[in-house]
């Protein structure tokens, strides 16, 4: 019988006769070996279809209109690559991401900056790579275009709007609605419009609108499209991202096509034919291609049965930030009955390091592989130094060949800006 943990996997995951999951044709014990454990791995044959199916599903629907992926839910150069390889611009939040993207080899004109609180710096690097649209988030970005931007050239811009959406996802995520510390609500937004109007450097292209992360309704994504219509006529309406993944057996997102079909329907029902359309998926594009692999360095049976990881907090914030469910299995042993209630608790010196509880498993031993799906979002993005603990490296298995696009984290990294001998 298959194993459920496989429906949370890319599809194409298999299971040799001995019970070894293959992860992009790679047999996990082999990859374990090769990489070491922890490692985020992914399917970069399933990445690349995600990304196809986004590209495509949006332009049957409306032909001027254009994916740029969310770089913040996993910013490697390599991911980057992809997403610019199958025809997809890039969305960023910071002077890392932005060169990290030029590193890409992305075109500078399908580059959208974004960020609350923009510095000069990033302003400047935006401006001096050409970078295609600033998503303007409050008057002091407009003070810092006017005074960077050199005399006879624009920067295009777009105005984040505070759509007024209350959305059913964890308070942490949520950012359409009002008093979220992005965007302006629709006052302050047309106050700011009208000035960008009469700068002689700053083009006034369109409006944007986010309304979370992690929504499984699409019609919350779609009701954001009425408030950026009330703005007025623009020749850009920036749609946002939002759409969740599915991280456990119980959960069922909107699919790419159930999601857009919402959207796109209020796109008709509210904006000019003639507009661009821009849409940023950022969880949902990746984080189903990739998952992590652990081993079992401790089993402690006693008040509760405790899995003890080589990672934890240190590679995976999301329990810890918002509460995220996971589920997981044994790598090697996918054709054991589950007989035992254990809690998976990582390495890192905190009661908060916990992966899964409660999770149900064949009896542990020290030296299982263990793997959790769902970790290309954010994971690697957020992964840290806590304890000492050296950031796993990110490998690319593709049919049946492995690669590791960023590498461990070594001893001597640790310390490569301590200015102390």
């Amino acid at each position: 019988m298959e194993h459920d943990i496989l429906s949370l996997l890319p599809d194409g995951t298999t299971v040799d006769a001995d019970g070894t999951l293959r992860l992009g044709g790679c047999r996990v014990d082999d990859l374990a070996a090769k990489f070491g454990t922890p490692a985020i791995v992914v399917d970069e044959g399933a990445l690349r279809a995600r990304a196809r199916e986004y590209r495509d599903e949006l332009t049957a629907r409306w032909p001027n209109a254009r994916a740029v992926f969310a770089s913040k839910a996993f910013p490697a150069t390599a991911v980057q690559r992809v997403m610019v390889e199958e025809g997809l611009g890039l969305d960023v939040a910071g002077g890392g991401e932005i060169k990290s993207a030029l590193r890409a080899g992305v075109a500078p004109a399908l580059i959208v900056l974004h960020g609350n609180a923009k510095s000069t710096e990033e302003i400047e690097l935006a401006v001096a790579a050409g970078v295609g649209l600033v998503v303007v988030d409050n008057a002091d970005d407009v003070d810092r275009l006017e005074a960077i931007v050199p005399v006879g050239s624009r920067q295009g811009v777009l105005v984040r709007i505070v759509p007024g959406v209350e959305s059913s996802t964890h308070a942490h995520v949520q950012t359409g609605q009002v008093g979220s510390k992005f965007g302006l609500t629709p006052p302050a937004a047309s106050a700011l419009i009208d000035r960008i109007r009469r700068s002689d450097r700053i083009e006034m292209r369109g409006v944007h609108a986010h309304v979370g992360s992690q929504i499984m309704d699409p019609t919350e994504l779609a009701a954001a499209v009425a408030p950026l219509a009330a703005m007025g006529e623009f020749p850009v309406y920036d749609l946002g991202g939002g759409l969740g993944s599915r991280y456990t057996y119980g959960e069922r997102p909107a699919s790419v096509a159930e999601y857009l079909d919402a959207l796109i329907g209020a796109a008709r029902d509210h904006l000019p034919a003639s507009a661009e359309l821009i849409i940023e998926p950022g969880r949902s594009m990746v984080n189903g291609a990739a998952a992590t692999l652990y081993t079992v360095t401790t089993v402690k049976r006693d008040a509760r049965t405790f899995v003890a990881v080589d990672g934890g907090m240190g590679d995976n914030l999301e329990v810890a930030l918002f509460e995220q469910r996971y589920e997981a299995a044994l790598a090697q042993r996918l054709g054991e009955e589950a007989t035992e209630e254990a809690v998976i608790v990582g390495r890192h010196c905190e009661s908060g390091d916990v992966l899964i509880d409660p999770i149900t498993l064949p009896e542990a031993r020290v030296g299982d592989l263990l793997v959790v799906p769902a970790t290309g979002a954010y994971t690697h993005t957020m992964a840290n130094n806590y304890n000492g603990y050296r950031r796993p490296p990110v490998v690319f298995a593709h049919d049946g060949e492995a690669r590791a696009v960023i590498r461990r984290e070594t001893w001597d990294d640790l310390f490569a800006r301590d200015l102390v001998d």
